[in-house]
């Protein structure tokens, strides 16, 4: 259907292997694969402890109950995100406060608009670094300290990235990576949570895994003969297969992540041309993982028309995002229709996400940015 995609697995035969030698191995449960791809994404990130999971989701609900996040108490959040980002916190029974954008060229979430929305009931702040492009993490883990806060950072679009010599992931209390299909690296479903803390990193290895005091691993390998569960858990545990998949992909990363730069840049030097286009992030903070390849319209243009118009020519868009404030679920249960956030609303509605991916092809960039072209001078001629 599509001729451009908005984005495209970056797979070829080594995935396909590496899934192979799990199958064959006869262990496709959490164990030494696993292991192995933990560490070295710790070695990638700069921490002390990684530890693999069913999704970002999961990363993002195991972060907030391990810092003690429950009834009664506020996380603040951005609203320009996914959804599983607030999601998480309700699931701890705590409340989302959402906060704005720092800028229509930085999607970023605003340190000031956190720091307005402190009461005494907060008890931690969740970063989302927009499309790879890190936070202002300096004024955020201020913010942090002097208030008493602990800092989730959602780095599901930024693996690889980075902020004044520390990785994302690297800075808070705690990084949450996502390994969805569309992800800079992929293991189909799963993720990973990163920390410096030896008491988190105790909490996380009890909780991801049923609250048990072992593992199926420690009892085949003769280091434990039974077990006791000790705190209410869950089954967020990846399997090998899917490690083995990340393994590889982590291999791949860095040279990914460069591709995506290059193509950014042909993008940012095509688009200029329009004024209808505003491309956000122009000042770029550290080291982007360019994740995603947001731009917005201008007022005056009709977003769904200018979609549909790519559309018919192969190119697939998408929004990242409308904003969690404004779902029915959250203006039901949260209040939301009280919540006025006028940046991230505006940046909502005139978002539009193109392709970007690291098989994609330069003239593919210049064929998208061509269709754009088009579309503007066909407004133009009927104006």
């Amino acid at each position: 259907m599509w001729k451009i995609p908005l984005f495209d697995t970056a797979f070829d035969g080594k995935e396909l292997e590496a899934a192979q030698r799990v199958i064959r191995s006869g262990w496709l449960t959490m164990g030494e694969v696993t292991r192995r791809f933990e560490r070295l994404f710790a070695e990638l990130i700069g921490v002390k402890y990684a530890f693999a999971v069913s999704s970002g989701t999961a990363a993002l609900h195991l972060a907030n109950l391990v810092l003690d996040i429950g009834k009664g108490d506020e996380v603040i959040c951005p609203s320009l995100t996914f959804v599983a980002g607030a999601n998480s916190i309700v699931y701890t029974g705590a409340i989302p406060v959402f906060a704005g954008i720092t800028a229509l060229d930085d999607l970023n979430l605003s340190p000031e608009d956190v720091e307005a929305k402190i009461t005494a009931r907060t008890k931690a702040i969740q970063t989302l670094h927009y499309a790879g492009h890190p936070s202002d993490m300096d004024r955020i883990m201020d913010i942090a300290r002097r208030y008493g806060l602990r800092v989730i950072e959602d780095c599901a679009h930024a693996p690889g990235a980075g902020h004044n010599g520390k990785k994302c992931g690297a800075i808070g209390d705690i990084g949450c990576f996502s390994f969805f299909s569309n992800k800079n690296m992929t293991t189909a479903e799963g993720g990973m949570m990163t920390t410096n803390s030896e008491e988190l990193a105790r909490k996380i290895r009890l909780i991801r895994s049923h609250g048990m005091t072992s593992l199926t691993l420690d009892r085949h390998e003769g280091r434990a003969s039974t077990y006791d569960v000790v705190k209410l858990g869950f089954n967020y545990r990846i399997d090998e297969i899917r490690s083995a998949i990340g393994l590889v992909q982590l291999e791949k990363l860095k040279e990914s992540n460069e591709r995506r730069k290059a193509l950014t840049k042909i993008y940012r030097a095509r688009l200029k041309a329009f004024s209808e286009v505003s491309v956000p992030f122009e000042k770029e903070r550290g080291g982007p993982s360019h994740h995603i390849f947001p731009v917005l319209l201008a007022s005056h243009v009709d977003r769904e028309g200018f979609m549909a118009f790519l559309k018919d020519r192969g190119v697939q868009t998408s929004i990242h995002y409308p904003p969690i404030h404004q779902f029915k679920f959250y203006e039901r249960n949260f209040e939301c229709e009280k919540t006025s956030l006028r940046l991230t609303e505006e940046a909502g509605e005139k978002e539009i996400t193109l392709p970007l991916y690291p098989s994609m092809k330069m003239e593919d960039v210049h064929y998208v940015c061509d269709v754009i072209s088009k579309y503007f001078e066909q407004r133009g001629s009927l104006s």
